[in-house]
């Protein structure tokens, strides 16, 4: 087996709930290396956010905190279409001296959803 990729989804919202539901039956079904270690949400109530709970993926109501994991994550997908989030996201990074960990954009989780083949759209 392959590198396991450790990826961290920020914002369990429309478009960050769906995709999050998909890519985890993605990993599940393809057997893919990659692995959800942790989930941003501003509502650590939510069901989706109590659902990665319960499956041991710690929440954290503060997506910045995210970035504090260091290298422990390779890709943050910030579905929470916040800019300033992102710039806010960039500049946490700077300031811890992460250079390991890649934001993708929620332009990112589109890509990827065109190669789920669902025959439903991604929320906008």
């Amino acid at each position: 087996m392959g590198m396991v990729v450790k990826v961290a989804l920020l914002g369990l919202g429309g478009v960050g709930e769906t995709f999050a539901e998909h890519f985890l039956e993605k990993i599940q079904e393809e057997h893919a290396n990659v692995q959800i270690v942790a989930v941003a949400h501003r509502d650590v109530s939510s069901p989706v956010a109590l659902g990665f709970s319960h499956s041991n993926v710690p929440v954290f109501q503060e997506a910045l905190d995210v970035v504090d994991l260091g290298d422990k994550v390779d890709i943050i997908f910030d579905l929470t279409g916040n800019a300033e989030l992102r710039q806010q996201l960039r500049t946490r990074m700077q300031e811890t001296g992460n250079r390991h960990t890649v934001i993708a954009p929620g332009i990112f989780a589109h890509l990827l959803w065109n190669f789920f083949g669902g025959e439903t759209a991604l929320p906008e």
